[in-house]
């Protein structure tokens, strides 16, 4: 830089400063200003949008994919492609650590790189196109980072064309175009700045045409929905549901059970009842929901942690067992009003599996008559398999018929073949159901097992005033 250049440039310089603002109330206001707008924003953000609810944090969880913050997208979206460049892509220190080392001595050493006095638009063609393509760059790479950036082998072509598209959109094409700038800039001095403004704008008109393409042809993804219990009475039915499959069988529905009988290898297990003062009064909460987690392999208690099972409960779910157990059996806590597991059936009223039934099954029976247990092959888990499963298929649910196995065991009689031998027990093994609930299958059997509110809708008789 000449004596002339630092000249002009001192003297701009000391125009300015006496030309300058106050820091308050001007510079002061201006900042006020912004945050206020700041402030506001995320207000409205966290009131209409929200935070999506997710169970409590489990370290154990390994089937849990974390997911980054959606201002870290583009970056490990731009990992993502730069892992399918050939040779390159699988050397990954290049990207961690190569390209960010790369961008951040750049903006360090871009006063000591850039040292034109000039400011107009047209003076500063190179850096204002760098920029643009790498904000472009960075918008499209954040829009398109749920988009599958490999297609499986059964995809369809548009779906292929969609993956495919990706590393043109976020590393082809604004790399060419910033190849392009700086040989402009380095090796054509003299040209208009014109050249570079359409190629900088012309690559990010393309870039976004791209992620148009991409975005299009993108495979429909649905979300997922998670459900988090959030007040007492939600945790505690919560946690009495994830009891009955889980923990009835062996315990029994009151937590009484002192000796386990019809559990495949643990018969004749001696236990202590989990609902007495002495296990509730001596554990905490965190040291209950560690004996779910962990299990008792002495005693005979599998863990049901996903530590150890992928499939097993999450904290949140072990939390709510907890909290079912505390305000069921734990006479130190006092149960609020919990809702009635289904709709009271009025005189003439006859259920249905969607409303009624279902969630009887999921409380009492889903824990033995699922796959994986000794169940005759019976299994409950959805409507069909109620109506067809079995070996006894013909005979567990029969339209109208009193006689139907799934009747009788529920009421306390057991079936015998014709040596008068027991082949099914009665149901549920270790308790009775309340009355009500009998009621409610009896309803629904003899009525021809409707599926849906509508269909029992129509069956249903009002009586006569």
């Amino acid at each position: 830089m000449n004596e002339d250049t630092k000249q002009k440039i001192n003297e701009r310089y000391q125009r300015e400063l006496n030309r300058g603002e106050f820091f308050w109330p001007d510079s002061i206001f201006k900042d006020a200003i912004v945050a206020l707008g700041i402030l506001l924003l995320l207000i409205f953000l966290a009131t209409f949008l929200g935070v999506a609810g997710e169970p409590k944090a489990d370290p154990s969880d390994a089937s849990y994919i974390p997911r980054p913050e959606w201002y870290f997208l583009f970056l490990f979206k731009f990992l993502a492609l730069y892992g399918q460049i050939p040779v390159v892509g699988k050397i990954e220190w290049l990207a961690t650590v190569l390209v960010p080392s790369i961008g951040i001595g750049l903006i360090l050493l871009l006063p000591f790189i850039d040292r034109s006095q000039d400011r107009h638009y047209a003076k500063r063609a190179l850096p204002l196109g760098l920029m643009l393509l790498a904000v472009v760059d960075m918008v499209i790479l954040t829009l398109i980072a749920d988009v599958p950036t490999v297609a499986s082998g059964d995809a369809t072509l548009l779906v292929r064309l969609s993956a495919s598209l990706q590393p043109y959109a976020g590393l082809v094409v604004p790399g060419a175009a910033a190849a392009v700038l700086v040989a402009l800039a380095y090796f054509a001095k003299n040209s208009s700045w014109k050249p570079m403004a359409w190629i900088a704008s012309g690559s990010s008109l393309l870039m976004l045409a791209l992620t148009v393409a991409i975005l299009a042809f993108a495979p429909s993804v649905e979300a997922a929905e998670t459900s988090v219990a959030n007040t007492i009475v939600d945790q505690i039915v919560a946690g009495q549901d994830l009891y009955s499959v889980n923990c009835v069988e062996c315990h029994g529905d009151d937590g009484k059970v002192t000796v386990i009988e019809g559990v495949e290898g643990l018969e004749g297990k001696q236990l202590s009842a989990i609902n007495n003062p002495d296990v509730l009064y001596t554990l905490d909460d965190a040291s209950l929901a560690e004996v779910i987690a962990y299990g008792r392999p002495n005693a005979g208690m599998n863990p049901f942690g996903k530590m150890y099972n992928p499939e097993g409960l999450s904290k949140s779910d072990m939390d709510n067992i907890v909290i079912f157990m505390r305000y069921t059996w734990d006479e130190r806590f006092e149960a609020p009003v919990i809702p009635e597991l289904f709709p009271p059936l009025a005189e003439g009223e006859v259920p249905s599996y969607d409303v009624h039934i279902a969630p009887i099954v999921k409380r009492y029976c889903v824990s033995c008559h699922r796959a994986g247990k000794d169940s005759n092959n019976y299994f409950m888990t959805t409507y069909e398999e109620i109506l067809s499963s079995g070996d006894n298929a013909e005979k567990n649910v029969i339209a109208g018929d009193a006689n139907s196995y799934l009747l009788q065991v529920i009421q306390g009689q057991a079936i015998l073949d014709e040596n008068g031998k027991e082949i099914i027990g009665v149901m549920p093994p270790k308790s009775t159901l309340k009355p009500n609930v009998v009621d409610a299958f009896i309803r629904w059997i003899m009525n021809g097992m409707p599926q849906t509110a509508e269909d029992a809708a129509a069956l249903s008789v009002t009586p006569a005033p």
